[in-house]
């Protein structure tokens, strides 16, 4: 006997709490969602105002009403593995479950939108995408910047992870690189017959405790750079003088900074030495100069933050357009099992974001 399971739908008419709830009871653990997609397309599809374009399992939908700006809302619909934390359930007034915080608070945000602005002041690209969790080269954003970046085109773009509803700005990039040194083995009782790498490591570490952060000022928010090791590697046995050492240093650089500016400082820093890049990821400007960003602070009427650590904000730098976070949820219980996002946050940033989208003013929205 064969047993079918209904396909998962979405009613788009629900409230965004109730939506939320609906997108985490769809399982939809990275490389496994196109349950969750589907419903999303089919949802989207029935929506008149809106061009609908899927790609794998990545959702775009489009107005297009000739506004004079375009801007990206966009969110992941992956989730990270499952932590016995399914399906989702409602405790005062906080949602639980896998993904409710990261970020199906925000998914469910932007499903609203996309259901109830027909006619917003600035024509508006919702994405849906898929594998943000894991490895980059799965990453939906990553894929349809590359095979539709026409898709992605805006003056402006929201990527709504958990920042606590509050904006957190660009992000910064980060690099790691492999600072080597060598010496030459002997055995430790004729020790000196060799040459200590790990001794050697010592002025590698001088330096990274002598460095000064430096902290420039970008549209109005001062970023914090960070030079680090965060591994150090060595050893050949108990008596042998060890012939290599490793320190590796993580770098997260401001945004004003290429990759390549961010490398050369590093390289310069630790001049005389053998290093070798392993990872490096671009940051992102916050553009808040931008009619469009600032339309959206003076909506949300709260502090903007400038973002530390790296997310997919930094992908619409790399194709010129500027981006915030912005997300109900704290990021700190990301990926826990514990897992939950307040609802007040949830309708809160629901309703600043059609605030935005819906009032003609600054930015070029229509009168």
């Amino acid at each position: 006997m064969t047993s079918t399971t209904a396909a998962p739908t979405l009613d788009l008419t629900l409230d965004a709490v109730a939506l939320t709830a609906a997108l985490v009871d769809i399982e939809s653990v990275s490389l496994r969602e196109q349950p969750i997609a589907d419903a999303v397309e089919a949802a989207l599809r029935a929506l008149p105002h809106l061009d609908v374009v899927r790609r794998g399992n990545t959702v775009v939908a489009r107005t297009d009403l000739g506004r004079g700006e375009r801007v990206v809302i966009a969110g992941h619909l992956d989730t990270v593995p499952v932590n016995d934390n399914l399906p989702s359930r409602l405790e005062g007034d906080l949602l639980h479950g896998l993904g409710s915080c990261d970020m199906k608070g925000g998914d469910a945000v932007i499903l609203r939108l996309a259901a109830t602005v027909t006619e917003p002041v600035r024509d508006v690209t919702y994405v849906l995408y898929d594998a943000e969790e894991i490895q980059a080269e799965h990453n939906g954003l990553r894929l349809l910047a590359q095979s539709d970046p026409d898709l992605l085109a805006a003056d402006f773009a929201i990527l709504m992870e958990p920042s606590n509803g509050g904006v957190e700005a660009g992000c910064q990039g980060t690099l790691r690189v492999e600072v080597r040194t060598t010496g030459e083995r002997a055995h430790s009782a004729r020790s000196w017959r060799g040459d200590n790498a790990i001794h050697k490591a010592g002025e590698i570490l001088r330096r990274l405790e002598a460095y000064t952060p430096r902290r420039p000022v970008i549209d109005g928010l001062e970023y914090h750079e960070g030079l680090n090791a965060v591994f150090v590697s060595g050893g050949v046995a108990g008596n042998v003088i060890p012939d290599e050492c490793v320190v590796t240093v993580n770098h997260r650089f401001a945004p004003d900074r290429s990759e390549d500016e961010a490398l050369a400082f590093v390289r310069e820093f630790f001049a005389g030495y053998d290093i070798r890049l392993t990872d490096t990821s671009p940051g992102a400007l916050p553009g808040l100069d931008r009619p469009a960003a600032q339309a959206f602070v003076a909506a949300v009427g709260g502090e903007v933050n400038p973002k530390f650590g790296w997310t997919d904000v930094a992908r619409f730098s790399a194709l010129g357009i500027p981006a915030v976070n912005f997300g109900p949820g704290d990021p700190m219980l990301a990926h826990k099992q514990e897992e939950h996002v307040p609802i007040a946050q949830i309708l809160r940033c629901e309703d600043q974001l059609r605030t935005w989208l819906t009032t003609p003013g600054v930015g070029g929205g229509a009168a």
